[in-house]
């Protein structure tokens, strides 16, 4: 038996019977976002087998499953970043285990640094493509043609629309932005920015783009929001900090709390937020 597959079966013995119709990833800072749901099961990622250690602050290591405007969710607190442990491919088992339980839509959150004139921080963008030019990939090695995972509208048109739609009603203006990955730890330098930008980035940060190519290598759709936290080294003064990166997404989380919960209520689908997708998209 795979660790995803034994770590839903452990779930579903714990009393998860009914299917997760959204898996929400939780960036640096986030993690007060699950504290909304109701008929709580959390679980420390150590006692889900396959599940990923986290080792950074801000990324308390933990499953919460629960319902959410009715909806069933799982909230992932925390990631695995490459940067902990030269892995891609870390946060594999955590969705794969999701996606057994039924969450066929992801929405990942973070936090970034803006390298754009216009988007500030404080704001949330909605990420509407990513560069990735590490090298990096998190199915690299795997041996079977799966490994060629198409990446057109890898975000997904109807999850960015129905972003959209909950921000408006949330009174929250969203700011469309291409995410720019870098492996970290180290923050980039004004050179790297300055790179970013001319390469057509908005935004950067050192997580989301592994787990966007595991999830569509899954067959699950995407959606993905940034707090942006603080201007990238070197732009508009920029000059970031692990502490800075805290504290901001801290003040964030009110605006993304409130933009998740209008997310939740839009669903005009009969079961899930968009329905379960064709295994081959």
């Amino acid at each position: 038996m795979s660790t995803s597959m034994a770590a839903a079966q452990l779930l579903r013995q714990r009393g998860i019977e009914e299917p997760v119709e959204l898996a929400i990833v939780l960036g640096t800072g986030l993690g007060a976002l699950a504290g909304a749901l109701d008929e709580q099961l959390t679980l420390p990622y150590k006692d889900l087998p396959g599940f990923p250690e986290t080792t950074v602050s801000g990324h308390p290591g933990q499953l919460a499953i629960g319902l959410q405007e009715g909806v069933r969710v799982a909230y992932l607190l925390g990631r695995s970043h490459f940067y902990e442990n030269g892995d891609a491919g870390a946060m594999t088992s955590a969705l794969e285990t999701l996606a057994l339980l039924g969450a066929w839509n992801v929405l990942l959150t973070s936090t970034a640094g803006s390298v754009r004139p216009g988007i500030y921080p404080g704001n949330i963008a909605l990420i509407t493509d990513h560069i990735n030019i590490s090298g990096i990939n998190p199915l690299a090695g795997a041996r079977t043609n799966s490994r060629f995972v198409n990446l057109v509208d890898a975000y997904d048109p109807r999850l960015r629309a129905r972003l959209k739609k909950a921000s408006a009603a949330a009174g929250i203006s969203l700011q469309e932005a291409v995410y720019m990955w870098f492996p970290g730890p180290s923050f980039e330098t004004p050179a790297e920015i300055r790179a970013a930008r001319q390469l057509g980035a908005d935004v950067v940060g050192m997580s989301v783009i592994p787990e966007v190519i595991i999830a569509r290598g899954l067959g699950l759709r995407v959606a993905a929001l940034s707090i942006v936290t603080n201007f990238g080294a070197g732009f508009c003064g920029g000059n970031p900090s692990h502490e800075e990166t805290e504290r901001a997404a801290l003040a964030g989380t009110i605006g993304l709390k409130r933009l998740i919960r209008n997310f939740l209520k839009a669903r005009d689908e009969p079961r899930g937020i968009e329905g379960k997708p064709d295994q081959g998209s």
